[in-house]
Protein backbone atom coordinates (compact mmCIF):
# COMPACT_ATOMS: atom_id res chain seq x y z
CA UNK A 1 0.00 0.00 0.00
CA UNK A 2 2.73 2.27 0.91
CA UNK A 3 4.74 1.60 -2.40
CA UNK A 4 1.09 2.14 -4.41
CA UNK A 5 0.41 5.67 -2.33
CA UNK A 6 4.53 7.03 -3.43
CA UNK A 7 3.89 6.01 -6.93
CA UNK A 8 1.09 8.24 -7.03
CA UNK A 9 2.31 10.84 -5.71
CA UNK A 10 5.06 10.96 -7.99
CA UNK A 11 2.63 10.81 -10.77
CA UNK A 12 0.68 13.24 -9.40
CA UNK A 13 3.86 15.62 -9.23
CA UNK A 14 5.04 14.42 -12.78
CA UNK A 15 1.28 15.21 -13.91
CA UNK A 16 1.21 18.93 -11.93
CA UNK A 17 4.58 19.66 -13.80
CA UNK A 18 3.46 18.75 -17.29
CA UNK A 19 0.18 20.30 -16.75
CA UNK A 20 -1.02 23.25 -19.28
CA UNK A 21 0.59 26.22 -18.97
CA UNK A 22 4.05 25.14 -18.61
CA UNK A 23 5.77 25.47 -21.48
CA UNK A 24 8.56 24.38 -19.96
CA UNK A 25 7.32 20.76 -20.02
CA UNK A 26 4.42 20.76 -22.43
CA UNK A 27 4.91 22.13 -25.72
CA UNK A 28 2.27 22.98 -28.01
CA UNK A 29 2.86 21.86 -32.32
CA UNK A 30 4.17 25.67 -32.88
CA UNK A 31 6.31 26.08 -30.06
CA UNK A 32 10.02 25.89 -30.07
CA UNK A 33 12.12 24.33 -26.91
CA UNK A 34 15.59 25.57 -26.00
CA UNK A 35 17.51 22.17 -25.31
CA UNK A 36 20.74 22.62 -22.42
CA UNK A 37 22.20 19.09 -23.66
CA UNK A 38 25.14 19.90 -21.12
CA UNK A 39 24.15 17.73 -18.12
CA UNK A 40 22.44 14.72 -20.03
CA UNK A 41 22.59 11.17 -19.02
CA UNK A 42 21.31 7.89 -20.71
CA UNK A 43 19.03 5.30 -19.02
CA UNK A 44 20.34 1.91 -18.18
CA UNK A 45 18.37 -0.88 -19.59
CA UNK A 46 15.74 -2.73 -16.87
CA UNK A 47 13.86 -5.76 -17.55
CA UNK A 48 11.06 -4.79 -20.34
CA UNK A 49 7.90 -6.43 -18.74
CA UNK A 50 5.18 -4.23 -20.24
CA UNK A 51 3.08 -6.23 -22.96
CA UNK A 52 3.58 -4.33 -26.23
CA UNK A 53 1.60 -6.47 -29.39
CA UNK A 54 2.77 -6.96 -32.97
CA UNK A 55 2.80 -3.90 -34.81
CA UNK A 56 2.81 -1.58 -31.93
CA UNK A 57 5.55 1.20 -32.39
CA UNK A 58 7.13 4.67 -32.44
CA UNK A 59 8.34 6.58 -35.38
CA UNK A 60 9.80 9.69 -36.77
CA UNK A 61 7.60 10.81 -39.58
CA UNK A 62 9.91 13.04 -41.02
CA UNK A 63 13.41 12.29 -39.27
CA UNK A 64 15.83 9.26 -40.62
CA UNK A 65 19.22 8.04 -38.62
CA UNK A 66 21.99 9.85 -39.57
CA UNK A 67 20.41 12.96 -41.17
CA UNK A 68 21.57 16.27 -40.79
CA UNK A 69 19.29 19.43 -40.37
CA UNK A 70 19.22 22.69 -39.03
CA UNK A 71 18.39 24.09 -36.25
CA UNK A 72 15.73 24.59 -34.67
CA UNK A 73 14.62 20.38 -35.77
CA UNK A 74 11.29 19.69 -36.55
CA UNK A 75 9.87 16.66 -35.03
CA UNK A 76 7.11 14.72 -36.54
CA UNK A 77 6.22 11.67 -33.88
CA UNK A 78 4.50 8.80 -34.92
CA UNK A 79 3.12 5.56 -33.55
CA UNK A 80 1.24 2.36 -34.68
CA UNK A 81 -1.09 0.21 -33.17
CA UNK A 82 -1.88 2.36 -29.98
CA UNK A 83 -3.90 5.87 -29.93
CA UNK A 84 -2.36 9.41 -28.86
CA UNK A 85 -4.34 10.90 -26.12
CA UNK A 86 -3.74 14.13 -23.60
CA UNK A 87 -2.44 13.16 -19.87
CA UNK A 88 -4.61 12.10 -17.19
CA UNK A 89 -6.41 8.65 -17.50
CA UNK A 90 -4.41 5.47 -18.30
CA UNK A 91 -6.32 3.75 -21.10
CA UNK A 92 -4.58 0.25 -22.93
CA UNK A 93 -3.47 0.92 -25.82
CA UNK A 94 -3.20 4.87 -25.15
CA UNK A 95 -1.11 7.57 -24.60
CA UNK A 96 1.42 10.46 -25.07
CA UNK A 97 4.79 10.92 -26.69
CA UNK A 98 7.43 12.07 -24.94
CA UNK A 99 11.06 13.55 -26.57
CA UNK A 100 14.21 12.75 -24.80
CA UNK A 101 17.28 14.64 -26.09
CA UNK A 102 20.84 13.06 -25.98
CA UNK A 103 19.75 10.33 -23.73
CA UNK A 104 18.00 6.90 -23.91
CA UNK A 105 14.70 5.17 -23.39
CA UNK A 106 12.58 4.90 -20.38
CA UNK A 107 12.43 1.61 -18.90
CA UNK A 108 8.95 0.02 -18.32
CA UNK A 109 6.93 1.06 -15.64
CA UNK A 110 9.44 4.09 -14.83
CA UNK A 111 8.04 7.63 -15.01
CA UNK A 112 9.36 9.81 -17.70
CA UNK A 113 11.04 12.99 -15.58
CA UNK A 114 10.24 16.08 -16.57
CA UNK A 115 13.20 18.46 -16.83
CA UNK A 116 14.93 20.33 -20.28
CA UNK A 117 15.67 17.14 -21.57
CA UNK A 118 12.90 14.60 -21.57
CA UNK A 119 9.84 17.00 -23.23
CA UNK A 120 6.48 15.86 -22.44
CA UNK A 121 3.66 16.48 -25.00
CA UNK A 122 1.27 15.70 -22.78
CA UNK A 123 -1.60 17.50 -24.42
CA UNK A 124 -1.43 14.43 -27.47
CA UNK A 125 0.70 16.48 -29.60
CA UNK A 126 2.40 14.98 -32.37
CA UNK A 127 5.28 17.75 -33.69
CA UNK A 128 7.50 20.28 -32.53
CA UNK A 129 10.40 22.38 -32.93
CA UNK A 130 13.80 21.88 -30.82
CA UNK A 131 16.60 23.97 -31.21
CA UNK A 132 19.84 21.96 -30.93
CA UNK A 133 23.85 23.38 -30.82
CA UNK A 134 25.57 21.70 -33.76
CA UNK A 135 26.67 18.74 -33.78
CA UNK A 136 25.73 14.91 -33.25
CA UNK A 137 22.67 14.42 -31.08
CA UNK A 138 20.43 11.71 -30.63
CA UNK A 139 16.76 11.95 -30.13
CA UNK A 140 14.40 8.97 -28.26
CA UNK A 141 11.04 9.33 -29.07
CA UNK A 142 9.04 7.62 -25.91
CA UNK A 143 5.80 6.60 -25.42
CA UNK A 144 4.10 6.60 -22.33
CA UNK A 145 0.32 6.16 -20.71
CA UNK A 146 -1.71 8.99 -19.15
CA UNK A 147 0.18 9.29 -15.94
CA UNK A 148 3.48 9.36 -18.19
CA UNK A 149 4.82 5.75 -17.45
CA UNK A 150 7.12 4.91 -20.06
CA UNK A 151 6.21 1.46 -22.11
CA UNK A 152 9.88 0.72 -22.64
CA UNK A 153 12.45 0.33 -25.22
CA UNK A 154 9.48 -1.32 -27.48
CA UNK A 155 7.83 1.92 -27.74
CA UNK A 156 10.69 3.81 -27.94
CA UNK A 157 12.96 4.80 -31.08
CA UNK A 158 16.21 6.56 -31.11
CA UNK A 159 18.13 8.46 -33.94
CA UNK A 160 20.87 10.12 -34.51
CA UNK A 161 20.97 13.41 -36.38
CA UNK A 162 24.01 16.06 -37.33
CA UNK A 163 22.92 19.83 -36.71
CA UNK A 164 24.77 21.99 -38.89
Amino acid sequence: MKIQLLLFAASATIMVSCGEGKKSSTTESTDTVQVDTTHMHNTEAQVDTVVIKDGQNVFFVNLKDGQTVKSPVKVEMGVNGMTVEPIGAVNPDKGHHHLIIDASFIPAGTTTPADSTHIHFGKGQTETEVKLSPGKHTLTLQFADGMHTSYGVRMSKTITVEVK
